[in-house]
């Protein structure tokens, strides 16, 4: 048990001494022995004595008082991080009603992150703050942040598409500022157009490609046909399914382009014509193990499932999808996770909303370990073989050095319930299995973080 693990599991005085700090954090002392069941808690490792009146973890002072006050206001530091949000009020809606993005999404885990960072800060005389700029013109957004950035914010949380997010990278190059892509899939700004301040939470599409072909091979459903939308995000997915086929040795049989007419998709006798034309489409495929869809932008892909001429089980981006994060996911203290979230922002965690948690998580982590508010000391050790995070996912999570990529195992999950976690039993890496997943680092057409 971890010297934070028994601090909160035990029965005595500092249990008491503690509750109302970190009340949103406690869970029952069973839950307390899983990796992440307390991440911000873990943190606590990292406080000075002082902070427990010179008593060992675990072990309370021998009278309450003992334990110094809250810091004055005037003592404590402040670090400000910028989030930097792209409206896009042209995005067509997805399929599903389910499925139609909360106007926060990605912000509320931002905050709860928030939350968790403060919990620890204040023991180190520490106060996190958010900050909030969000436009339709990335130009603008730019703009403004490197105006933050000049004025003494140094940690820039992105939801932009790839285009912008390299494009601030280069705006705010030579400051300390440090931004992480919560959002962009795109293999390009990880590789040859990658930025060494530049950092990405969220996974990319040879991540999730890699996950659901582990997890494919190992079911030895080895022969696959490929369906792809007609846009760029489509076609770029595609992509990643054919690397990892020939990574795994898988072998897509025949590919088909679906094209769609979304202006017509919700009229009178729509899934009369759905039920038509998605057998129709499917007819005389060779014979396969599973059927992959292509389709990121949610425009056609739910259609394919229970509707093909052969049956078959549909994965990819519809059916069995690979994702960074689920509503239902309760392993590894995900309850206590997502119970916290819900009584944020009253409604279920979402893949951004994760991926922006563990940006601002992965500013706070290091600014505990470094009991420091200085971005300069705070980039240095997020920049150092030290820096781990833990995120509900049971395992440690750091950065790759070679890319920015941040390591982590990928869900694979259908609408109601995760199905299983990749890496998958059986791929074994020299250092770590979670480089199974991506673009290792002998494959890295990345040469900033070389310099």
């Amino acid at each position: 048990m971890t010297p934070a693990n028994s601090a909160f599991s035990s029965p005595d005085t500092m249990g008491r001494v503690l509750s109302q700090a970190v009340r949103p954090l406690r869970c029952r002392p069973r839950q307390a022995a899983v990796l992440g069941c307390l991440a911000s808690s873990l943190a606590l490792a990292a406080l000075p004595s002082s902070v427990i009146a010179g008593a060992p973890p675990g072990i309370a002072p021998a009278d309450p008082a003992a334990v110094p006050a809250a810091p004055e206001a005037s003592d404590v530091k402040t670090l400000s991080i910028l989030m930097v949000r792209q409206l896009r009020p042209d995005r067509l809606p997805p399929l599903s009603l389910l499925d139609l993005p909360p106007k926060d999404d990605g912000l509320a885990g931002a905050r709860l992150a928030i939350d968790d960072n403060n919990t620890t800060g204040r023991f180190l005389k520490q106060n996190f703050a958010l900050e909030l700029i969000e436009s339709e013109d990335p130009a603008e957004l730019i703009a403004e942040t490197k105006k933050k950035v000049e004025a003494g914010i140094g940690f820039v949380v992105t939801d932009l598409d790839a285009k912008p997010t390299v494009e601030l990278a280069d705006a705010l190059k030579g400051l300390d500022a440090v931004i992480f892509n919560a959002s962009a899939p795109d293999e390009n700004i990880r590789e040859e157009d990658c930025r060494a301040n530049l950092k990405h939470t969220a996974p990319s599409r040879a991540m999730l490609a890699d996950a659901l072909a582990q997890y494919l091979a190992w079911k030895r459903w080895g022969n696959w046909v490929l369906i792809v939308g007609p846009a760029p995000e489509d076609k770029a997915y595609a992509d990643a399914l054919r690397r990892s086929a020939q990574r795994f040795g898988m072998k897509i049989l025949e590919e088909r382009e679906f094209k769609y007419d979304p202006g017509s998709r919700r009229s009178d006798g729509g899934f009369e014509q759905i039920q038509q034309q998605i057998p129709t489409f499917t007819q005389k495929l060779p014979p396969h193990d599973v059927l992959l869809v292509a389709d990121e932008g949610e425009l056609f892909g739910e259609y394919f499932p229970y509707r093909t001429w052969d049956a078959r089980p549909v994965a990819g981006t519809a059916g069995l999808f690979p994702t960074s994060w689920h509503p239902a996911i309760e392993l590894w203290g995900g309850t206590q996770f997502q119970n916290r979230f819900k009584r944020l922002a009253s409604r279920n965690m979402r893949p951004l909303d994760y991926q922006a948690w563990m940006a601002v998580r992965s500013i706070g982590e290091a600014a505990t370990r470094t009991q420091s508010v200085d971005r300069k000391a705070i980039i240095a050790y997020m920049l150092s073989p030290e820096f781990e995070l833990a995120a509900f996912k049971g395992r440690k999570l750091t950065y790759r050095a070679w890319n920015g990529q941040l390591r982590q195992p990928i869900v694979l999950a259908t609408g109601k319930m995760h199905v299983t976690v990749s890496p998958q039993p059986g791929f074994l890496h020299q250092y770590t299995e979670l480089d199974t997943l991506g673009v290792d680092r002998p494959e890295t057409k990345c040469r900033a973080y070389n310099k």
